[in-house]
């Protein structure tokens, strides 16, 4: 039995620490070429997935990570984002997600009548193309240093008010997939909403938080450091998610009350090279959900929605940008970051299956296109970055 244990045990390390030694090999190599550590990542986890070498098995335990990589990442972008900018974009970010969803909706409703699709699957896919991917553009506007620049904070808003707007997303889907949804949920999302905004509200008019516990003794002491930084973290999180709000929110308003206490920089350096590590583990278990096999079989019609995503998502979230006062050419930039379908979207998908509104053939028709293009991101980026300095270029 002990013998057993132990194996099980020295298997389970060993499989950790070949990850971990991908991870640390991939990421240098795209690093040396400069190209995004997330492509490695993603690739990586389509070799060790269930449709690779299924080096993984149980892949539930290492999404379990990946998502607390999120939590931690959420949780620094609460603390490096200037609250002030963002606070005075939300008619952006209010008006430009409503946007968003509309022109989405619409488009997808164009096909739909085309198909015969039903209007509670039109919304679904509606919904699921205008979500885009905090983990990649916020990973994105890190390496960049964009975080701090207008069309940084502009595309910021955007994904924060999408995040938000999660909760009563799934809640429309309930409703109209014939779910019995309680009272008691729904209220539950309202009070956490209303918790959330309140709580930004409070930091934004307080501007300085000095009642952090231990301030002062905490400064000198490395290890209370990160306790105390990661139970803003995961206090955060779990408030939020008591609530049915999305953890990673809740997180990022721990942040925010961490940025306000002025403790950024102390603990950026105690726990920046934990987030680092469960972000790459995320990546991964988007890279595991990939089914190769799948994808060979219905190669053309996934790249030819593919591209009809990209394009549509692109021109949409470019429109969006610009009727707030952004140059073309940060329009069409923050477009191309905002042109992919988000994490989050997942849910929306599981909810669907779960409440028959996707056929089985739809979910892996709808994972398989929403891990394509998280993992094409970087590249339609570059690619965009590419054509405008080209473009700058002919002019000048």
């Amino acid at each position: 039995m002990d013998l057993i244990f132990l194996t099980g045990f020295h298997t389970s390390i060993t499989l950790i620490c070949i990850v971990g030694l991908a991870v640390v090999v991939s990421g240098f190599l795209l690093k040396k070429i400069k190209q995004p550590t997330l492509i490695a990542y993603i690739l990586l986890g389509v070799l060790i997935g269930q449709y690779g070498f299924d080096l993984i098995g149980d892949e539930t335990n290492i999404r379990y990570i990946g998502e607390l990589g999120i939590i931690l990442l959420f949780f620094f972008i609460g603390m490096e984002i200037d609250l002030y900018s963002f606070v005075g974009n939300w008619r952006l970010a209010l008006f430009g997600t409503l946007g968003q969803f509309l022109l989405s909706i619409g488009a997808v409703w164009g096909i739909g009548l085309l198909f015969g699709w039903e209007t509670t699957r039109i919304l679904v896919l509606g919904f699921v193309i205008a979500l885009s991917s905090s983990a990649v553009i916020f990973k994105l506007l890190e390496d960049k240093n964009l975080l701090d620049k207008k069309i940084g904070q502009n595309v910021s808003s955007i994904l924060l008010a999408q995040d938000i707007a999660i909760a009563p997303i799934l809640i429309l889907i309930s409703i109209f997939g014939g779910e019995d949804t309680s009272t008691e949920s729904i209220l539950l999302k309202i009070i956490g909403g209303i918790l959330i905004i309140s709580t930004i509200i409070y930091i934004y008019v307080k501007k300085e938080i000095t009642w952090l516990p231990f301030r002062k003794s905490i400064m000198k002491d490395h290890e209370l450091q990160v306790f105390l930084a990661l139970f803003f973290c995961f206090a955060g999180a779990v408030i939020a998610g008591m609530f049915g709000i999305s953890e990673a929110l809740g997180a990022f308003v721990g942040g925010l009350i961490m940025h306000a206490g002025k403790a950024t920089r102390w603990i950026h350096d105690a726990i920046h090279s934990f987030r680092i590590l469960f972000v790459a583990v995320f990546f991964i278990s988007i890279g595991a959900q990939i089914n190769i096999t799948f994808l060979l079989d219905n190669l053309l019609p996934l790249g030819l929605v593919l591209v009809a995503v990209f394009g549509l998502n692109h021109a949409i979230n470019t429109l969006i940008l610009k009727m707030y006062n952004n140059s073309w050419r940060e329009a069409i930039f923050g477009g191309a970051m905002l042109a992919q379908i988000g994490e989050l979207s997942f849910l929306i998908c599981i909810t669907a299956l779960n409440l028959e509104i996707l056929t089985d053939y739809a979910y892996d028709f709808t994972i398989s296109l929403i891990s394509l293009t998280i993992g094409i991101s970087p590249f339609w980026i570059l690619l965009t970055e590419k054509i405008s300095a080209r473009k700058k270029e002919i002019a000048a």
